[in-house]
């Protein structure tokens, strides 16, 4: 007997299988493929699934537990299989069989040769596979599957083809300019559906018709929901920043816009994480996915020097910021705290001794904040002040220096926010105040990325 259950549904299927004879292994993965296909139809998914068999054997002879465990065993290890590789590398854009005014909005951004992960990214999806990728950030990830929805779009048919999940309102803004940016010449019709912005504007611009939506799973649901967003037409769905999406608070919604989702859906998963479960949840809604990984010992942070501060107390941290600000304002700055109510402090400390800085975190008005990261990314505010909510959000080319006044409380975290810096190959720096509590903290972060943070030296103004 197959079990399989629908948590989000409580649909439960009993498949009964009937063996003429001793089941072969070679019975048992034809019996999982049908039961799977069988599932598939009837939208239950068959990866959540509990195995049990039950039968007699020919009188005078014994159940073999040893034999059934050891079938059963390569069955269940036969799950990597889920997973395919792609080996392809692909040096240039040229090489990529693009379309030609797609290399245009490609070159017209300001790329020139294609990073790592798009050397290897950009086909399998365009191929339309599905796929797992997985590099640092600064790299390029948005730009891999931007070109690979770009060019799998039929611009005759103005409806939604391509909806793009992320977990914060400034980086679904980031994809939808990125993604309009490089469909500049193919005249893509891309909208931002997020929180904090009029709901009946989205229902106006989605009733016009877009090619692309781009948003956050609280408002892409509620748009589906009220069938202002289509389904019918999508055929690409995409996770950015998967290791946040997956993560307790959007996991849920996540399926739900899944399950309204066309049954035959290309699906891309990208991230700069990618922990083991974010890849065990992907297998409920991925079919044979490339899977393009870096192992942990491989995140690199290349370009970046990383630097500690010894701080005594809690309390000498503002101190030393403060004799680090003129070196912040030599270039653009960015500054993680790990709460909003420090944010709202640090930034009343530094501008009560006359330091310039901008501040932003998840309490503002989307009004607001969309005018302090624009003020940032033209350069008019050149220190920010942030928490991780908005690191992924921020992609400014400018950003040099990165300060985490507070160590994040997840070694994953980390990345993310150093990342800002040393965008695309840029050199960068980052500076990490650590008081006697941190210290247990800063050796995670070394051991988890394999690397050697050091301590500052007096010449930090010569790094940047």
């Amino acid at each position: 007997f197959f079990l399989y259950s629908n948590s989000r549904t409580n649909y439960i299927a009993f498949i009964s299988l009937r063996f003429a004879s001793d089941p072969s292994l070679e019975d048992f993965k034809l019996s999982l493929r049908k039961s799977h296909t069988f599932c598939s139809r009837i939208n239950l998914p068959s990866c959540n699934m509990s195995l049990f068999m039950a039968g007699s054997a020919p009188e005078g002879t014994q159940f073999d537990t040893r034999q059934f465990d050891q079938r059963l065993n390569e069955v269940l290890e036969g799950q990597d299989e889920f997973f395919t590789s792609y080996d392809e590398v692909h040096e240039s854009f040229d090489a990529m069989g693009l379309q030609e005014n797609l290399l245009r909005g490609i070159y017209a951004y300001g790329f020139e040769k294609p990073s790592a992960i798009q050397q290897r990214g950009i086909v399998p999806f365009c191929k339309g596979l599905d796929v797992i990728q997985q590099a640092q950030s600064g790299t390029g990830k948005t730009a891999t599957f931007c070109s690979g929805v770009l060019q799998q779009l039929d611009f005759s048919l103005v409806q939604c083809q391509a909806l793009v999940l992320a977990p914060t309102r400034e980086l679904a803004q980031q994809i939808e300019k990125v993604m309009r940016a490089l469909g500049d010449y193919l005249g893509v019709k891309v909208h931002a559906c997020v929180g904090g912005t009029s709901v009946r504007e989205d229902q106006r611009i989605l009733q016009a018709g877009v090619h692309v939506v781009v948003g956050t799973p609280g408002r892409v649901f509620d748009m589906l929901r009220r069938q202002s967003l289509r389904s019918d037409s999508i055929k690409m769905f995409v996770l950015d920043e998967a290791d946040e999406m997956l993560s307790r608070g959007f996991k849920d919604q996540i399926y739900d816009i899944f399950q309204l989702l066309p049954p035959k859906i290309q699906v891309g998963v990208f991230s700069a994480t990618m922990p083991p479960e974010a890849l065990e949840i992907t297998r409920k809604f991925m079919s044979k996915p490339v899977r393009i990984l870096v192992k942990r010992d491989e995140l690199t942070l290349e370009g970046i020097k990383q630097f500690y501060v010894n701080v005594e107390k809690e309390e000498w941290k503002l101190e030393t910021l403060c004799d680090l600000y003129e070196t912040l304002a030599i270039t653009q700055s960015v500054i993680f705290v790990n709460t909003r109510r420090k944010v709202d402090w640090l930034t009343d400390k530094m501008r009560s001794r006359d330091h310039t800085v901008s501040a932003t975190h998840g309490d503002m008005d989307q009004n607001t904040r969309d005018i302090i990261m624009r003020e940032f990314r033209s350069g008019s505010s050149r220190v920010l002040i942030t928490t991780d909510l908005l690191a992924r959000g921020i992609d400014v080319q400018q950003v040099s220096l990165v300060i985490n006044f507070d160590l994040p409380t997840q070694p994953e975290n980390y990345l993310h926010r150093i990342g800002r810096s040393g965008r695309f190959g840029r050199k960068g720096v980052a500076i990490n105040f650590v008081t006697k509590d941190d210290e247990r903290m800063l050796f995670d972060i070394q051991k988890f990325y394999n690397v050697v943070v050091e301590e500052l030296p007096s010449n930090v103004a010569d790094l940047l």
